[in-house]
């Protein structure tokens, strides 16, 4: 059974615009990497550099993470555990009309086309959510510490 998403967090989902995934190298160290992330309601979809080590890792060990950052105070906490797999079937980033709306501008700013982020981020991957860890309002840490 899926987690449950809120909706307050699957709006988050949608506006946020980078996601860490961190996957596990073979010798058990965690790899932790900032990705641009699409999330459809069900699951999120990366498009990764076919020689990423990412792709080595999840091929050892499929189970990955998924957090956003947090605010200046520890606070809006996500981490999302999950399996990840490749998707031969997806279609290429620059034909994913969710991405494109996305990430259009981002792409220009890196000064790619989409054609050309999509043969160079040619690898799709998908990651199915397991276990969902949202902490959105929790103790300001830093309040306290604030001068007058």
């Amino acid at each position: 059974m899926p987690p449950k998403i809120s909706r307050q967090l699957a709006q988050r989902l949608r506006r946020e615009l980078v996601i860490w995934l961190t996957t596990v190298r073979p010798d058990g160290m965690p790899q932790p990497t900032p990705v641009w992330f699409l999330w459809d309601g069900d699951i999120f979809l990366v498009y990764s550099q076919p020689s990423a080590r990412k792709l080595c890792n999840i091929a050892h060990d499929s189970k990955v993470a998924l957090n956003l950052n947090s605010d200046e105070w520890g606070s809006q906490v996500v981490v999302i555990a999950g399996e990840a797999s490749l998707d031969q079937a997806a279609p290429p980033a620059n034909r994913n009309p969710g991405y494109m709306k996305k990430y259009r501008e981002g792409i220009a700013q890196i000064e790619m086309t989409p054609e050309s982020m999509a043969s160079e981020y040619s690898v799709a991957i998908r990651v199915k959510p397991i276990h969902v860890r949202n902490k959105i309002s929790g103790l300001k840490f830093g309040k306290h510490l604030r001068q007058p």
